[in-house]
């Protein structure tokens, strides 16, 4: 009996080695691959790794065959984790969760991100809601806050729609870097077409669905019948559903849509926003008879 736990022990033991060998041996190939390195640079990091009892990527930057940011790419891609190389992270600086996703604000979008999921999927699959984003005032942060909200769901794996419903100042096709040609108001206003749901580029398992041409009649499209029959037809099709919205300061079209998702976000932005308009929107909402998941206040 007394041989049982030593046995048991050996083999976690075994595993164990199993499992670091292979994380190393990942590790070292994307690092080799990003790096353009030989096998005896592999070997000499394998080396002064086990001389000095540290991690593969920590001997690799000592040695000076990579970076900090070649470690961080490698974790990420074995790990499955969305992370934007040097180039995306010029061109798109808005996504820091993606873009800096080890960073303090892509923390904060996690901490958020946990809340929501809380708050507003308790219901599970049979009262699926789509989470309408909205602010008091242009300038809030909103279209930011969607954006990275989105992308740090979509890092948990499950299908994510962000949707440009902002038909007054629509931004997010240049965040992601979508054509914006068809979109939404072109399936509202019963033009049809295909592809108007697009593939964020490098980010596995999320999608965009752009505002498309800016209508002359946005809060007449969202009051419509094909609005809500579209928001039941895309809850079923994806694990999360955001939209983005135009602030209230434009009109009543934000609180319709929330209305319509039945589930709202309030952004509001500090030392900027006002208490009475955000106390107004929240009212607003209230009274339309959405669930408010919270308010979040933008400090960026």
């Amino acid at each position: 009996m007394s041989s049982a736990p030593e046995s048991l022990d050996t083999s976690i033991s075994a595993l164990q080695s199993t499992e670091e060998d292979r994380k190393v041996q990942a590790i070292g190939e994307l690092i080799r691959d990003a790096r353009n390195l030989s096998a005896e640079d592999i070997e000499r990091i394998a080396k002064y790794q086990r001389e000095h009892k540290m991690r593969f990527g920590e001997a690799a930057i000592a040695l000076g065959l990579a970076n900090a940011e070649d470690v961080l790419f490698a974790l990420s891609q074995q790990f499955q984790y969305a992370y934007a190389d040097e180039g995306r992270r010029k061109a798109d600086p808005e996504l820091v969760a993606l873009t800096q996703p080890f960073g303090h604000q892509a923390e904060a979008f996690r901490a958020i991100r946990s809340q929501i999921l809380m708050r507003t999927h308790a219901d599970d699959q049979a009262q699926r809601r789509a989470l309408a984003v909205v602010s008091p005032d242009s300038g809030d942060g909103k279209t930011y806050f969607c954006a990275n909200l989105a992308v740090a769901l979509s890092q948990l794996g499950g299908k994510v729609l962000v949707v440009d419903a902002d038909m007054r100042g629509a931004r997010l096709h240049q965040v992601f870097g979508v054509d914006n040609s068809r979109g939404l108001s072109t399936l509202l206003s019963g033009r049809g077409g295909k592809n108007m749901i697009k593939p964020v580029p490098d980010v596995p398992n999320l999608f965009v669905m752009p505002v498309g041409v800016q209508p002359p009649n946005p809060l007449e499209l969202v009051e419509g019948p094909a609005f809500g029959l579209l928001l039941r037809e895309l809850n079923t099709k994806f694990d999360h559903v955001l939209i983005d919205t135009p602030a209230a300061v434009f009109g009543s079209d934000g609180v319709v849509i929330a209305a319509r998702c039945g589930a709202a976000l309030v952004v509001a932005r500090k030392n900027s926003s006002k208490v009475a308009a955000l106390q107004d929107l929240v009212a607003s909402l209230q009274a339309g008879q959405s669930r408010l998941a919270g308010v979040v206040m933008n400090e960026f």
